[in-house]
Formats: C-alpha cells, sequence, structure tokens
C-alpha cells in the first residue's frame, strides 16, 4: 500500500489545479500582453504537471494507473495530452522548424482574437478572448475546457487531502 505517497501526489495536483485556477481567473483581468501570456503559460504548465503525475514515463507508469483508478480518471481526459504546453516549451524548435520549412516572411506572434476561423498557419501564438481558445500554428485548444477537467480532479481529491 503506498497512501502515504499518493496521498503527497494528489497534494501536488491540487496546488498544480489551484496555480491552474488562479491563472484563468487573471485571464479576464490582464493588464497588458506579458499579463495575458504569463497566466496562459502559467496554465498549460500547471495542467502539464498534472499530467506527468497521472501518465508519467514508463518508469513511473504503475503510480499514473494506480493514481488514476484512485481519482477515477479515464484515459480520455483532456489533461493527458500535453501538445500545447509542449509548443510553448519548445517555441524555439517550432519556429526553427518553420525556418526549414520555407518561412514565408509572415510572422504573427501573440495575437488578440485572431481570426476566428484560425486557419492561419502564419499566427504562431493567439488567444481568443470570445471563446478562451488558445491558438498555436492553426490548432487550436480551448482553455475552458481544460479549466473544467482541472476543477473535476479538484473534485475527485477532496477525500484524499484537505483541499
Amino acid at each position: 500500500m503506498k497512501l502515504f505517497e499518493d496521498t503527497v501526489y494528489i497534494g501536488e495536483i491540487v496546488l498544480q489545479v489551484k496555480i491552474g485556477q488562479k491563472a484563468y481567473e487573471r485571464l479576464k483581468f490582464y493588464e497588458d500582453t506579458i499579463d495575458l501570456w504569463t497566466s496562459i503559460q502559467s496554465i498549460l504548465i500547471a495542467s502539464a504537471n498534472i499530467s506527468k503525475i497521472l501518465w508519467p514515463n514508463k518508469e513511473y507508469n504503475d503510480r499514473g494507473v494506480r493514481l488514476r483508478k484512485m481519482l477515477n480518471i479515464s484515459d480520455d481526459n483532456i489533461l493527458r495530452d500535453r501538445t500545447f504546453r509542449n509548443h510553448f516549451e519548445h517555441y524555439d524548435e517550432r519556429i526553427a522548424k518553420w525556418f526549414e520549412e520555407g518561412a514565408n516572411g509572415v510572422f504573427i506572434d501573440l495575437a488578440m482574437n485572431p481570426d476566428l476561423s484560425f486557419s492561419s498557419q502564419n499566427t504562431k501564438r493567439g488567444y481568443n478572448t470570445i471563446d478562451e481558445t488558445v491558438v498555436f500554428c492553426g490548432q487550436k485548444f480551448d482553455l475552458s475546457k481544460l479549466n473544467i477537467a482541472m476543477l473535476e480532479i479538484l473534485e475527485k481529491c477532496k477525500p484524499y487531502t484537505i483541499v
């Protein structure tokens, strides 16, 4: 039985959810571009930290399985996918690839309310305040759905810790 170990991990999940929640709340009251992108990046990092606890690398897979079972979290949970966090964490690699593939000279970054079709590959990073989605190179990710998923996990953690 790994109850003590599991409660330590659950405590960290709770902390990361609270960090993500604070950042999500700040999205509605940002003062400038840096403030907005600090919040977005904080949300993505907090959610990725939760993801790494629940879906760790192979060496710690048993822990992830045990915690997901304990908290009744399915494998199709939105938190499992760390693609958007990786876009931000490995931004340098994404830009290098863009240049290697023949950059077209149009570079749009940190766009606010970019084209609602999100079809532009030229918008590297963007945020849509209307539907709370973050955009990276034409891909779209819903931060409100991510926030809901984190809050659902927080509820599932309550029996195991003081939340």
